[in-house]
């Protein structure tokens, strides 16, 4: 293996969430522009407390952030950022991932748009994930992923397709995808600036949020910045933390700032790694301390590990 899984699902959520705040004008910056992942940590929170993907837990926790987030522009971006715990979750079975994926859409209004967006990330992921991504045959997998579908994603993703093979530039592609803000437009741009510059983190980011004028209309710094949490995310997927550079990671640990509605960047690297833990197998006593004590007898307190599918309670 090239990579650790907890490398790749750290190097996920970081990726997303350093694409969602990174700014270029020649200089890396960090904003709290959006808050693309709250959404996502609440899921997080869900699959560890459980063990499993509960809907009825999940719309619960979810609801008052939607209606929070419904008056926003960004709120189809922050749907699919929302869905990574399940992508990270159920990587492995391609059929779970299809299933718990729609299944957690249906919180949400039915959007073919963000729909076929979510399955179009969380395949691309999972294939990371498991390191199966192949370049040259990433958008036709994607795209069968997908199915049948009345939305433009598939077709734009075969564009961002024959540009790769043209050896088209950022700004052709850019020129290409920037006549309207759509969301699909900005799957296919994020597509673009991962698979463009596969082996380079920051190259990828640097490319998904990089504007010709700095100066730019809220609508089109909303785009960009969704367009790097996705690109990030690719690239943290298939790169690994190791990938992402070490000053950008030590400067959020630095500033050690609220992330995605928790108090702190350190606590969201915390919570990333009980993440890990729940889906690989770790068994943690505390949650039920009497399946393995008798009444009056105390036990020291250990961390069981299983391999991937033989205790796992999901």
């Amino acid at each position: 293996m090239r990579y650790s899984p907890i490398s790749r699902f750290k190097g996920t959520l970081l990726g997303a969430f350093l694409g969602g705040s990174l700014v270029s004008d020649g200089k890396v910056q960090f904003e709290s522009y959006l808050d693309l992942g709250r959404m996502a940590v609440l899921g997080i929170q869900s699959l560890i407390a459980l063990g499993r993907l509960d809907l009825d837990d999940w719309i619960k926790r979810q609801q008052e952030e939607s209606h929070h987030s419904a008056a926003t522009n960004n709120i189809s971006i922050k749907i699919i950022i929302a869905t990574l715990p399940i992508t990270l979750f159920f990587h492995e079975n391609p059929i779970k991932l299809r299933q718990n994926l729609l299944r957690v859409l249906k919180i949400w209004e039915d959007d073919p748009v963000i729909r076929d967006g979510t399955l179009a990330l969380g395949y691309a992921l999972a294939l990371a994930l498991t390191e199966k991504l192949d370049p040259l045959t990433l958008i036709p997998q994607t795209i069968s992923f997908i199915g049948e579908t009345p939305t433009s994603i598939p077709k734009k993703l075969l564009r961002v397709q024959n540009l790769l093979e043209q050896g088209a530039g950022l700004s052709t592609t850019q020129a290409e995808f920037a006549k309207e803000e759509k969301l699909s437009n900005t799957i296919a741009m994020a597509f673009y600036c991962f698979l463009s510059t596969l082996e380079d983190f920051r190259l990828t980011l640097l490319q998904a949020t990089h504007n010709h004028n700095f100066q730019v209309p809220d609508a089109t710094l909303i785009s960009s910045q969704a367009t790097g949490a996705i690109a990030g995310a690719l690239s943290g997927a298939y790169n690994g933390i190791g990938g992402i550079p070490v000053n950008w990671q030590v400067l959020l640990l630095q500033r050690n700032s609220p992330a995605w509605g928790l108090t702190s960047f350190s606590q969201m690297l915390e919570l990333s790694d009980t993440f890990v833990g729940v889906w690989s197998g770790v068994y943690n006593l505390t949650l039920n301390p009497k399946e393995l004590t008798d009444e009056g007898c105390e036990v020291a307190l250990l961390s069981v590990y299983a391999a991937p599918r033989v205790i796992r309670s999901r």
